[in-house]
């Protein structure tokens, strides 16, 4: 524990609440301030190992933060609950990193932070889809090297997407979001695959497109395929937004790249290991004329060898959800999660989660996903 620094606030607070990265705003603070809390903030930058994270759990801890680059096993909810721990909430809308079947066993509530990263990763994602597209990455380290010696009619030649059809993989919020963006913005057709059917984006873009036909301007579509193979063969551009459980780990490996036109682009701000990056390198390397974007990485922060020696990847540390906005409400819907636990608030049973972010909040934990399972009771 000494190579970590830790800061309290409210140092009086009578519920003990420990937080594994400090956390950007003030309104998360005030949650677990109204909550009577200690907050006791790792301001460290390095990933807390497990057994530091326990060390801070201590002998006495009511609810904990955490983050997606720790690993929130047994053992550590074990720990807090050992310590009287009643809440824990993960600071991101994803969950992979945490063991809820676990928590669950142990009756530790798991929060998470839905509703405040989906416009703003679907931009991250349009963002890369055409920095890739359009060899932006390639143009800048060109120039910035000073081998810029004036316009050519073939320098950075890339790809026109207006009209060209781009595939989503998983249309939940974020990649119903990058498709009607990449739709009504840009005039591309969307294809999806889906465990499920989104009739809602179906309806959504398809209307659009009658309207773009009824203006006389090309028309638009969605509609949703029933294979993989389809759907990587038919994409002029690929856009991961798939969770990540043992169905969808490597479901990007050699095999399935292959199908993939050759100067496809693919785009992942979900989850590294969707991708298997030794086959994504080696892709790469033997098709230069395909592009991929990349926000998330296999093994982060580490990257497959040779990764960013390529001209034809692009790549960015993890920022898909970095606006102040989107990040300042994560804290603040971590925090109300719990805070809300350890009132002995309800479960928010709503999928807006805006009431959360300003003026007067409602009496309730905003996000508990593994609240049926433990029979919390859900805001009426």
């Amino acid at each position: 524990m000494t190579r970590f620094e830790w800061r309290v606030h409210n140092p009086d607070g009578r519920l003990r609440v420990v937080v594994t990265k400090e956390l950007p705003g003030q309104r998360w603070l005030d949650f677990l301030t109204e909550a009577d809390c200690r907050v006791e903030i790792c301001t460290s930058t390095e990933v807390l190992p497990t057994e530091a994270i326990a060390a801070a759990i201590g002998e006495h801890c009511h609810g904990a933060i955490g983050q997606l680059t720790e690993s929130w096993g047994e053992d550590l909810f074990s720990a807090l609950q050992a310590a009287g721990g009643i809440a824990y909430s993960n600071y991101a809308v994803g969950y992979n990193n945490v063991d809820v079947a676990a928590a669950t066993r142990l009756g530790m509530p798991v929060g998470n932070t839905p509703g405040v990263l989906t416009e703003t990763t679907a931009e991250m994602a349009v963002a890369l889809t055409f920095a890739a597209a359009r060899r932006v990455g390639e143009a800048e380290r060109f120039l910035r090297a000073g081998r810029y010696q004036g316009w050519l009619p073939s320098l950075f030649l890339g790809e026109l997407l207006r009209g060209k059809t781009v595939g989503i993989l998983g249309a939940g919020r974020i990649g119903s979001a990058y498709a009607r963006m990449m739709a009504q913005g840009h005039g591309m057709n969307i294809l999806y695959y889906s465990r499920s059917a989104n009739k809602t984006l179906e309806d959504d873009v398809n209307a659009f497109g009658r309207f773009q036909a009824s203006r006389g301007r090309p028309a638009v579509s969605c509609r949703r395929v029933d294979t993989l193979e389809e759907f990587l063969q038919t994409a002029d551009c690929v856009s991961i937004h798939t969770v990540l459980d043992d169905s969808t780990r490597h479901m990007i490996d050699a095999r399935r790249l292959a199908l993939m036109k050759t100067n496809a682009i693919l785009v992942n701000t979900s989850r590294g290991p969707v991708v298997k990056e030794d086959d994504l390198v080696a892709h790469c390397r033997s098709h230069p004329q395909f592009r991929a974007g990349l926000d998330v990485f296999e093994n982060e922060p580490e990257l497959a060898d040779g990764l960013d020696d390529l001209d034809n990847v692009l790549i960015v540390p993890h920022i898909a959800s970095a606006t102040g906005w989107t990040r300042r409400g994560m804290a603040t819907l971590a925090a109300a999660n719990v805070a809300g636990l350890l009132m002995g608030y309800p479960v928010w049973n709503r999928s807006d989660i805006r009431p959360f972010l300003g003026g007067d909040s409602p009496k309730a934990a905003p996000s508990i996903v593994n609240a049926d399972a433990l029979g919390l009771a859900r805001l009426s």
